[in-house]
């Protein structure tokens, strides 16, 4: 058979702090059961002191490379998926590489917001069909909780803290990554951004600034969400020759529990294939589809040779959709 990047394990990580709908009825002007109707979220984890995106992440490639048997010098490249980074410089990815001691991977970080998992996976997989004997390190890592403007109530119900981390390796067996594609259209990034800090430079500074938080126009990215994520998981049906009822899971983007019924409806899907946690985790972006698929692997819900679907969106915007054959 032909060869393939397959995912060897899985791990994930949360903070130990959980924010209650409750707890933000107390912060700002909103209800559980307005979050809870428009969202589906219940609760987020928060990070606490020292739990930076790079320790989350650790944590999760830690678990994974446990699962798999593996050390940490047994990873050849480490790629971290995120856009809440402490550090704008040196990468997120060399701060997990010094906290676990990868010391033969190099490392190196991928930003394409909720999207980025499934983009730092397929710069992963293009590394193994080159190098069948790599072991590489994916991650997914967020404290958006750093990035949230805790007065807007729009905003702030939405977003989560969480780290997920696979491991990709060959394989001959048939099992792997069988398709995949990515889109981005710069052009609609005024709809979901987050600005830099303000630059040292007058010359360049944004007379808007607000702050370095993020700013989402809702129910233009609802519209849009739904139509890109389900056109990519069509586009990727067809090129692996699949039909969506052979799909065993859908794991996607866990953003807002209607945009994920929606998706669903319009896909065709039976509800018990989707797997479902934004009411525990909210949005974490990169983090939410490793999260998800590792709490699915670790409760059984993902068996050898059951075809799984991961599909996301994000700001960018980005969004993509990727097949795959479980081991």
């Amino acid at each position: 058979m032909s060869l393939r990047a397959t995912i060897l394990a899985t791990g994930s990580h949360v903070p130990a702090r959980v924010l209650t709908n409750a707890d933000l009825e107390k912060m700002v002007d909103t209800s559980d059961e307005w979050i809870t109707s428009r969202t589906g979220i219940k609760t987020r984890h928060i990070a606490g002191p020292g739990e930076y995106t790079s320790i989350l992440a650790a944590h999760a490639a830690q678990k994974a490379l446990a699962a798999a048997g593996l050390g940490a010098a047994d990873i050849d490249v480490l790629v971290v998926a995120t856009i809440s980074a402490e550090m704008t410089m040196p990468s997120c990815a060399c701060l997990v590489q010094k906290e676990i001691g990868a010391v033969n991977a190099f490392a190196f970080d991928v930003n394409a917001a909720c999207s980025g998992f499934l983009y730092a996976l397929s710069v992963a997989e293009k590394q193994i069909l080159a190098d069948p004997s790599l072991k590489i390190l994916v991650i997914g890592a967020e404290t958006l909780s750093s990035r949230v403007d805790w007065q807007d109530r729009n905003t702030c119900v939405l977003f989560g803290d969480a780290a997920g981390a696979v491991i990709l390796g060959s394989s001959h067996r048939g099992d792997g990554l069988l398709a995949e594609k990515l889109f981005s259209d710069g052009s609609l990034y005024n709809l979901l951004y987050i600005d830099a800090a303000q630059s040292l430079n007058a010359d360049l500074r944004n007379e808007d600034f607000q702050g370095s938080s993020i700013k989402m126009a809702g129910r233009d990215v609802f519209k849009y969400a739904v139509k890109a994520m389900e056109s990519a998981v069509q586009v990727v049906l067809d090129k692996a020759g699949v039909a969506v009822s052979e799909v065993s899971l859908v794991v996607p983007h866990q953003a807002n529990i209607r945009i994920i019924n929606k998706l669903g409806q319009k896909l065709g899907l039976d509800p018990e294939k989707i797997y479902i946690n934004v009411s525990r985790y909210g949005n974490t972006s990169a983090a939410t589809i490793p999260l998800a698929l590792d709490e699915a692997n670790r409760a059984g819900r993902l068996q050898s040779g059951d075809l799984v679907m991961l599909c996301a969106f994000g700001g960018g915007f980005t969004w993509g959709a990727t097949l795959i054959k479980w081991q």
